[in-house]
């Protein structure tokens, strides 16, 4: 392409809002196979289309992710859930990762650690089938279903670990986030309910039933809503922690299950 050409393209993506216009049309540019192919998704990502859909996949925690329309494209700052799992569980233990959409978190633990096993579960089904792409060849189960439901019960008080990035955006504020989530990822993946903690709290509450004594809770949440987040963790016998990350603007708590 010429070098022209290519300043126009970014001119073009930069006037539509992209934040990181050149980065974006290197792997525009990459990603099309014709000059046709590149006009029709520049034109879509002008229109709004998150680039991840464009592309076909999201990078994460150095890991590039497939990522299905409609399923909530992982976040950099979900790196940090990643980091405080990694740091909580030693070899051998027993994972599971709830809310799991693309399986980007599920994947970039199998990385990370040594499970003896490890499974991942969400209630969209769209998400399920991009999850069980992303895992082929890592010997993770994933599961559709709500929460812990569609898990196992023999599973029931051995979790080493839990993680979940549940949604916790209050319904409210649904509608005053970047067009690209709120018009194209799953509503499921982004509403928390009216204060945002809806799920979160029914993780922390069924949460103690799965843990082993002594195993941990890793959820993601917005700074403000830590102490809600804590206090509702703590009334269900979880005893928390808050862990924040300047760098990714990220927020995690970690519940951990006494005994």
């Amino acid at each position: 392409m010429a070098s022209t050409d290519r300043a126009a393209l970014v001119s073009r993506l930069r006037t539509a809002g992209c934040v990181y216009a050149e980065d974006e049309a290197e792997l525009l540019l990459a990603a099309a196979d014709s000059p046709g192919r590149l006009a029709e998704l520049t034109d879509r990502r002008v229109a709004g289309e998150p680039l991840e859909y464009l592309l076909g996949w999201a990078e994460f925690d150095g890991l590039r992710i497939a990522v299905d329309a409609g399923v909530f494209v992982p976040r950099a700052r979900t790196a940090l859930l990643v980091e405080a799992a990694a740091e909580l569980t030693g070899p051998a233990s027993a994972v599971v990762d709830l809310c799991c959409g693309s399986g980007a978190t599920t994947v970039a633990l199998a990385h990370r650690l040594a499970p003896r096993f490890l499974a991942a579960a969400d209630i969209d089904p769209v998400a399920v089938a991009c999850a069980r792409r992303n895992v082929v060849g890592l010997n993770v189960e994933v599961y559709e279903g709500d929460l812990f439901a569609p898990l196992p019960r023999r599973w029931r008080g051995r979790l080493d670990l839990v993680l979940a990035n549940a949604p916790y955006v209050p319904t409210d504020a649904v509608a005053l986030m970047p067009p690209e989530a709120r018009l194209h990822e799953a509503p499921v993946a982004l509403d928390g309910g009216p204060d945002g903690l809806s799920v979160l709290r029914r993780v922390g509450a069924e949460a103690t039933r799965w843990l082993a004594p002594g195993g941990h809770l890793v959820v993601e949440a917005g700074s403000t809503q830590v102490v809600a987040l804590c206090d509702a963790f703590g009334a269900a016998g979880l005893a928390p922690t808050v862990r924040h990350d300047e760098e990714l603007d990220a927020t995690a708590v970690i519940a951990r299950r006494p005994g």
